[in-house]
């Protein structure tokens, strides 16, 4: 089995691509060792090596984020530890456990949602394609008084050039097709 990695915009955190489908739909992130253990055997054992500090699944790939050591000495034991679990042929994600945690609900006034469908349409077909290839994922949380409101995760989380993504790229995206859009601007899951 051979497994790729790519550098993404956020030093931090790696892109492994290992050539099989990850998560059949959506995304999962984990951010706690103890949040892997009763979602993910293979993110627990992710998140079992010191210094990973996060794991993202998408569809075909696996983000991992480190904290501290440097991506020379972390990469290896990354690798192997993919190696070896894609290889066992077990779930990625536990069968019995529960759903990842829905970041708390959607907030928009009901006057807005034909605007906030739109918006909805234009993350889906052209934002999360652009930062998936980035190893993360962009979700709509709320709109409020002209303001869109994303969660970023995965590689998008803590990324530096982020900012630069949401005001440069995504802002202007939609400002430009939602002329109620007037800012965006990044919120953590609930």
């Amino acid at each position: 089995m051979f497994i790729q990695t790519e550098v993404t915009p956020n030093p931090a955190t790696l892109k492994f691509l290992p050539g099989r489908v990850v998560v059949d739909s959506g995304t999962e992130e984990f951010s706690s060792a103890n949040e892997a253990e009763t979602r993910s055997p293979l993110a627990a054992k992710l998140m079992a090596i010191p210094d990973v500090s996060g794991v993202f699944f998408g569809y075909d790939f696996v983000t991992v984020s480190k904290s501290g050591a440097e991506w020379q000495h972390l990469k290896p034991a990354i690798l192997a530890c993919l190696m070896d679990y894609f290889m066992s042929g077990e779930p990625v994600m536990a069968v019995s456990g529960g759903p990842a945690a829905s970041g708390g609900e959607e907030f928009f006034e009901p006057s807005d949602e034909k605007t906030v469908a739109t918006i909805k349409e234009l993350l889906e077909t052209r934002v999360r394609p652009a930062v998936a290839q980035d190893g993360g994922d962009i979700t709509f949380r709320g709109f409020k008084d002209g303001t869109v409101y994303l969660n970023m995760r995965g590689a998008c989380a803590g990324c530096p050039s982020s900012t630069a993504t949401l005001k440069h790229g995504i802002q202007n995206l939609l400002r430009h097709f939602v002329p109620e859009v007037e800012a965006v601007e990044a919120v953590e899951a609930a």
